[in-house]
């Protein structure tokens, strides 16, 4: 029986994995900044814990994580989910706006990855879950700070599988297409707060367009839950997992895409070296 503590638990992708983790036999640990509703939620499993959270709040996240190990003396997974798209055009977002895409999808990750790992060591397993998303592979023009912060995440995860593969502890990266939550809402999304008359109708457009999308989306999150929970019960789990057919389009296409371009330039690469 493993162990899960999920950040951003109480909705969408968050939920339904801690559900199949619950549903697979395992113990959860559900986090989020309010936590009344999973804890009505799951009031009679004794196998589910839900506990405050804010993981821009290095004390919140250390009082998190004590809680954690206190009742079930132990943490096997660690899923990073917590995050939220700050959408807009580059030149529409103000250094608030972008300070705080990144103190949550980011720095928020690292330190809740920060304050799980000691733990995870002293047990010599453990397995670090991010969830990214495929605009951490590619960019989306009027989400360049939603995909500089999931490029963010990419890049450290990478490294960081490097760094704890000697202590017996694992990393992935899931890294969904569209799933049908509420992402795209008011609730949870978030536009540029900067006017700039040039980008007015191209926001207008690219707003109409992930409107028209919002809960239409192919990905359904209970599936991802549940392959989510297949990946943890793997010997030998993935770096990278492409979740959703369109994430393993967005793969494929990136790979040829980026391959056929550095053979174009492959002259010009070689010559830079030393003869």
């Amino acid at each position: 029986m493993k162990t899960w503590f999920i950040t951003g638990a109480n909705r969408g992708l968050g939920l339904e994995m801690g559900k199949a983790a619950l549903a697979g036999g395992d113990r959860v640990v559900l986090t989020s900044r309010n936590p009344d509703a999973l804890r009505a939620h799951f009031a009679d499993e004794d196998r589910a814990l839900a506990i405050p959270l804010d993981v821009t709040d290095a004390q919140s996240i250390e009082a998190a994580v004590a809680t954690a190990v206190r009742h079930f003396g132990r943490i096997d997974v660690l899923v990073n989910n917590a995050g939220y798209g700050q959408l807009g055009a580059f030149e529409q977002l103000s250094e608030k706006a972008i300070s705080r895409q990144f103190s949550t999808n980011v720095f928020g990750t690292f330190a809740v990855t920060r304050a799980v790992l000691p733990v995870m060591r002293a047990q010599r397993a453990g397995h670090v879950i991010s969830i990214t998303s495929i605009a951490g592979l590619v960019g989306f023009g009027g989400s360049s700070m939603y995909c500089a912060s999931k490029f963010a995440v990419e890049g450290w995860s990478e490294a960081l599988a490097q760094e704890l593969k000697q202590f017996g502890i694992m990393t992935t990266l899931v890294e969904p297409g569209q799933f049908r939550t509420d992402f795209l809402d008011a609730s949870s999304v978030r536009y540029g707060d900067v006017d700039v008359d040039d980008y007015i109708q191209y926001s207008e457009d690219k707003r109409r367009g992930l409107d028209a999308v919002s809960h239409r989306q192919l990905g359904e999150p209970r599936k991802l839950g549940a392959a989510v929970v297949a990946l943890v019960a793997s010997p030998n789990p993935p770096l990278r997992f492409a979740a959703g057919s369109d994430a393993y389009e967005v793969v494929e296409n990136r790979a040829r895409s980026q391959l056929a371009e550095a053979e174009v330039w492959r002259q010009l690469s070689m010559s830079t070296d030393f003869e």
